[in-house]
């Protein structure tokens, strides 16, 4: 009932720059936050850093100072500011978000990822 889509991944090399953009659409009556995690091969999915409707912000120690995460709730969109990437930072980046529907049900959306590679 509620679309979660990603994008602005791609190739980018060491010590530049990327912005992704997550937009939820559907039967969304509030979300209470959104967040970024990613993936890197072999390794758990982790938070890199989340927002709630209230604008607080929290982020993975490895990306603080160097990410930077937004969100325009009339556009129900969220947004993740990547600077001074590095080689580790590659991953499949997702989006999540949580909330309630017009039906008053929870919801806990993914998107399908988007892949963010940092060349050394």
């Amino acid at each position: 009932q509620v679309q979660v889509v990603e994008s602005g991944g791609g190739l980018v090399q060491a010590g530049g720059s990327l912005r992704l953009s997550c937009a939820a659409s559907g039967r969304i009556f509030r979300i209470h936050a959104m967040g970024w995690y990613r993936q890197a091969p072999g390794k758990q999915r982790e938070l890199v850093a989340g927002i709630s409707s209230g604008g607080s912000t929290n982020y993975a120690d490895s990306v603080k100072g160097r990410f930077a995460i937004s969100r325009d709730n009339l556009k129900n969109t969220v947004y993740l500011q990547m600077n001074s990437l590095k080689p580790e930072d590659t991953a499949v980046y997702y989006c999540n978000a949580k909330g309630v529907t017009v039906l008053t049900t929870d919801f806990d959306s993914w998107g399908q990822g988007t892949q963010v590679t940092v060349s050394s």
